[in-house]
């Protein structure tokens, strides 16, 4: 029980540190939260306002507090412990809320990326998240990214619970569809006030 707590812990507080706003910050004094359109702290937004060398750096340590958590509770305790369920959703939600910034995280994808790539190779449900990432951007094209990003978190959560019936593995199955759930929430919300801003940006110029 200790285990689980203290990684879940780790993980949300760890989450809630938005690189994508600190890094532009301090190396290219670029506030993406204020420049970006949508307002996000992301590493999209760190990418087109400040080049792909900072963006890709957070996007590594976007994915690595996803990562790691997940990671290291995975070398103590079974794939097969419910209880893991916290640690997977524990940093995705840190990251969404970011208790740090007055709950104005963002939108949870990189992180949730890295907690998928932490139960390798105990667990291939990062597979189920980047088949329709790609098959919406390649296939079915969906705009906006919110779109897509729901969409493709939404197919996440279904595969994996329908790989339940086969894995019986309940603290994977709760924690990504938990994940998923997370991403799909956050997405939605940015998307509605991204929706919200817009309007208002074309009036302003109109002035």
């Amino acid at each position: 029980m200790f285990i689980p707590v203290l990684f879940s812990i780790l993980g949300f507080l760890t989450g809630g540190v938005l690189f994508s706003y600190h890094i532009p910050k301090i190396f290219k004094d670029v506030d993406v939260v204020a420049l970006s359109p949508d307002h996000n702290p992301g590493t999209a937004n760190a990418m087109k306002l400040c080049g792909v060398p900072i963006g890709m750096s957070c996007l590594l340590l976007d994915m690595l507090k996803g990562y790691a958590p997940v990671w290291g509770a995975l070398h103590l305790m079974r794939i097969d412990d419910p209880l893991l369920a916290l640690v997977i959703v524990a940093p995705v939600l840190g990251h969404a809320l970011a208790v740090f910034y007055p709950f104005r995280g963002g939108k949870a994808v990189a992180v949730s990326f890295g907690a998928l790539l932490g139960l390798l190779p105990q667990s291939l449900a990062v597979f189920a998240l980047v088949a329709p990432y790609l098959f919406f951007t390649l296939v079915v094209v969906l705009h906006p990214n919110e779109r897509k990003t729901v969409a493709s978190f939404f197919c996440l959560a279904v595969s994996c619970l329908i790989g339940a019936f086969y894995t019986h593995r309940m603290g994977v199955t709760m924690g990504v569809a938990g994940m998923a759930l997370v991403a799909m929430w956050k997405n939605r919300v940015r998307a509605d006030e991204t929706a919200e801003i817009q309007p208002e940006a074309a009036v302003m110029q109109k002035h």
